[in-house]
């Protein structure tokens, strides 16, 4: 059964433990990346006489560690093509599109707006760490695929839909510093543990509104066929992940198709000034003080990849 792991801050000491009943057992093993931490729990197998520590007497901080690659998916679940006006069945390809790993964050905490941004909004997900590389085309009838996977976590592609859409900058608009936390469990897989991704359940709510809820069996592009599609064009290493999208119940909705086709008789700058002026409208997207919380968990519970507490706030001028 996969195993939960967490890096952690004490009296300024950076370690990783392994979770167990709200309680961490601690590897004792210093601030290891996350790439040399998945290695050396493969060597260790099973930790034994270490310290347990209370979670409460700890910081949780982002599993994942930079270095890496941010590799993201986008439109991948049925619905959430819909609300973003896309056609499910007219989608032929893999959106691919990646975030700078100066976003990654901790599972709790703040998430701060830029003083610009007017648009932003969540993404749960469900996240992927790659545990060995490729620098070559995959075999897709290869038995081995899933062994290229280590681990799962939990993570919120936060963005500025105002940066992302009009500016064409989907780069720039997920990158902002706190705009991908993640965590807060590392849940390394063990033989057989992979297949149960699609029992995995996916539930956001802000301010206890439920907003985002569906399973990851409901992805498009599902992952052993999106690793083969990306080594066609990428190199991996381990450490290195991949967001696999979000489902449906985003901030960001579409224009209506009447909308869309008149936008095509307005300058550029006119046409997303509108779009702006409409977005703003809606109550949905995230304001100061909001709290997002976030679970993805198979519901016996022999998969749960943490919660994710955090709050919004506004960048200091």
């Amino acid at each position: 059964m996969a195993k939960n792991y967490v890096r952690f801050s004490k009296k300024n000491r950076i370690e990783w433990g392994l979770v167990a009943n709200e309680r961490i057992q601690s590897l004792e093993c210093g601030n290891l990346s996350t790439a040399e931490l998945l290695e050396f729990v493969q060597k260790k197998k099973k930790v034994t006489g270490k310290k347990w520590i209370d979670v409460s007497e700890v910081s949780i901080l982002s599993p994942i560690t930079a270095p890496c690659q941010i590799i993201c998916q986008g439109a991948n679940y049925r619905q959430h093509l819909i609300e973003s006006g896309l056609d499910p069945d007219d989608k032929n390809y893999n959106l691919f599109f990646t975030k700078s790993d100066a976003s990654l964050f901790a599972p709790f905490g703040e998430i701060v707006r830029p003083s610009h941004v007017k648009l932003l909004d969540y993404e749960i997900e469900l996240g992927l760490v790659f545990g060995k590389g490729f620098d070559s085309p995959l075999d897709p009838t290869s038995k081995n695929l899933e062994e290229y996977v280590a681990a799962f976590f939990m993570a919120n592609d936060v963005s500025a839909r105002d940066v992302q859409l009009p500016q064409l900058q989907w780069y720039k608009g997920k990158s902002y510093r706190t705009f991908c936390p993640v965590g807060p469990y590392l849940s390394v897989l063990e033989k057989g543990d992979f297949a149960r991704y699609e029992s995995l359940e996916l539930n956001l709510t802000v301010n206890g509104e439920v907003r985002q809820k569906d399973r990851a069996s409901n992805l498009v592009f599902k992952p052993l066929e999106t690793i083969v599609e990306l080594s066609r064009f990428c190199n991996i290493s381990p450490g290195d992940i991949l967001l696999t999208g979000t489902p449906s119940g985003c901030a960001l909705r579409a224009p209506g198709k009447l909308i869309q086709a008149l936008g095509g008789f307005l300058s550029e700058k006119k046409k997303w000034e509108l779009f702006v002026n409409g977005q703003s409208k809606r109550t949905q997207y995230l304001k100061e003080g909001d709290v997002i919380r976030s679970t993805i968990r198979t519901s016996d519970g022999t998969i749960d990849l943490g919660e994710q507490i955090l709050r919004v706030a506004i960048e200091e001028r």
